[in-house]
């Protein structure tokens, strides 16, 4: 997970909220509101960081709250994320990000923007994503089954790839890493980034804390 830095909203949304029996059902212009959420999210789920494309059954129209349980919110933009199809139609215990959480709630918003998400998400060699936040890490496990094996497998791969290309050096400068990180974490471009990025990302700024 990473963080999400939410822009202006969708002029059209803005509009229908306005409308009277305004909802999400009836709102008519989600294609143009996919594509909206991929460009901020930099093509990327706000859970799991897989690829997501602005197209219908690419990926979904995430209600961080949930419509049923939060209906007032059901039109709120900063309540509105972009995610991955998170295996719908598997077995339960294969599903992943918004599949999996269906109507459960979280208590940590990947684009909250007083409390960076980054600053609790933690990455293992092996994949594995975990929180110091108690309930945040049962959270990452049990409602958006993060470290599924197919996930946990392809944030390893990332990781693994990035070190091989890497490690040719003899030693990382602060100047490299720093370069490296602007890369990854999209600051030095505004293309989208590459998916499973913030496991690069948590290993970089491991690196550049080593260095005094």
């Amino acid at each position: 997970m990473r963080r999400i830095v939410k822009g202006k909203e969708l002029d059209t949304l803005t509009r229908h909220r306005l409308t009277s029996h305004a909802n999400y059902d009836n709102y008519p212009d989600k294609e143009s509101l996919r594509r909206f959420l991929v460009n901020e999210q930099r093509g990327l789920c706000c859970y799991c960081l897989r690829r997501i494309r602005p197209e219908a059954g690419a990926m979904k129209i995430e209600h961080f709250r949930s419509q049923r349980k939060y209906p007032l919110e059901q039109l709120i933009y900063r309540n509105i994320l972009g995610a991955c199809m998170g295996n719908e139609g598997q077995p339960r215990s294969d599903q992943h990000c918004d599949t999996r959480k269906g109507e459960d709630d979280l208590s940590l918003n990947p684009a909250d923007p007083v409390r960076s998400i980054e600053n609790l998400v933690r990455f293992e060699g092996d994949g594995t994503i975990n929180s110091p936040d108690v309930q945040f890490d049962r959270e990452l496990n049990e409602v958006l089954n993060l470290n599924v094996a197919f996930l946990k497998n392809s944030r390893k791969a990332a990781l693994d790839g990035f070190i091989m290309l890497v490690t040719r050096r003899a030693e990382f400068s602060r100047t490299t890493l720093e370069k490296w990180l602007a890369d990854w974490s999209g600051e030095s471009h505004s293309n989208n980034l590459r998916p499973y990025c913030q496991v690069v990302i948590y290993w970089l700024r491991k690196r550049l804390a080593r260095i005094r």
